[in-house]
């Protein structure tokens, strides 16, 4: 019976001299990428989780591996393929009993939410139907098997959050269940940083969470330091003054000294986000200096007094008196 071939290791997008490891990274991300949880009614991600699964169930374990290698030449993805006379007697021998047990034949899908026909009818030629092999979870209740399967979940957050840690509770669709966790960001987390929670996705597989940070009118950050503008009076600019600002760990005093210019930055060293394995980053705030717009009588007297008795001249490049 010819049946369509299969190139399980194009299907995990590895090469076939790939490690175990390499092999097991790649479909783990793929896994995440199309799980059904994620993607919930639609058929063309389903179809590809499944592939994942028996391209995964073959090349995990390695003695089926070796049979399916033992293919050589009649790889070519995309053909019919039937195996050549008489190999089962060369040394390509596919006993139900040999590779998973005396007990027979398993039952039950390899995957959530399933129940038997997950393989295609090239896995069935190959393996005779069996499930199961290395890595496989045990079997529930009842004769089918459950296995555990990672999931993605995204986690916004305030930038303060990020910067000192916190616990939030998250809840993530499982299928047709919600399921609430504890989650712990530790300090000096980043945006775009991922959490593995182990146990946390279906079947006590992984959760992994992404933090996404809050847009934050307040600071802008540039890796580990912050930023934030201050807006400041003429005479405070040009007589100095001792203002309060904010940083990522609240209220802090700075000093502005006599004569300071429109966009100049002042270095809070240390002051800035908290560094994964200690340390911190600096905050910086930057002055603007802000002229009234409306202003009193007397304010006006005041400011043309000034101009007349100033000889202050910035547009001669200088800032001294004549």
């Amino acid at each position: 019976m010819a049946v369509k071939f299969r190139d399980y290791y194009e299907t995990l997008g590895v090469e076939r001299t790939s490690t175990e490891a390499e092999i097991k990274k790649s479909y783990r991300k793929l896994a995440r990428k199309y799980h059904p949880d994620l993607n919930p009614n639609n058929k063309q991600a389903e179809e590809k989780f499944k592939q994942l699964q028996e391209a995964y169930e073959v090349l995990s374990d390695a003695e089926k591996r070796r049979k399916y290698d033992q293919l050589g030449e009649n790889w070519k993805s995309g053909a019919e393929f039937t195996p050549p006379p008489n190999w089962r007697g060369q040394g390509v021998e596919f006993d139900v009993g040999e590779m998973f047990g005396r007990g027979g034949r398993a039952t039950g899908g390899g995957f959530p939410g399933q129940q038997g026909g997950s393989f295609s009818d090239f896995f069935e030629m190959l393996f005779g139907g069996a499930r199961g092999g290395a890595g496989s979870e045990p079997r529930a209740q009842g004769g089918h098997r459950t296995r555990a399967a990672d999931a993605e979940a995204e986690l916004p957050l305030p930038l303060e959050d990020m910067h000192r840690g916190t616990t939030r509770k998250l809840t993530v669709q499982m299928g047709n269940s919600q399921k609430t966790i504890d989650v712990r960001i530790p300090p000096g987390a980043r945006d775009d940083s991922q959490l593995r929670i182990p146990g946390g996705g279906p079947n006590q597989g992984d959760l992994y969470v992404r933090l996404k940070q809050e847009p934050n009118s307040r600071f802008t950050v540039s890796g580990d330091d912050t930023e934030s503008s201050l807006s400041i009076t003429p005479w405070e600019a040009a007589l100095g003054a001792a203002i309060e600002v904010l940083t990522p760990d609240g209220k802090a005093e700075i000093r502005i000294p006599p004569g300071i210019a429109s966009g100049q930055r002042m270095r809070l060293k240390g002051q800035g986000l908290n560094v994964r394995g200690g340390g911190r980053g600096d905050h910086f705030v930057r002055v603007i200096i802000v002229v009234p717009k409306t202003m009193s009588d007397a304010e006006r007297d005041l400011f043309e007094e000034l101009s007349r008795v100033s000889d202050f001249k910035p547009r001669d490049g200088r800032d001294t008196k004549v």
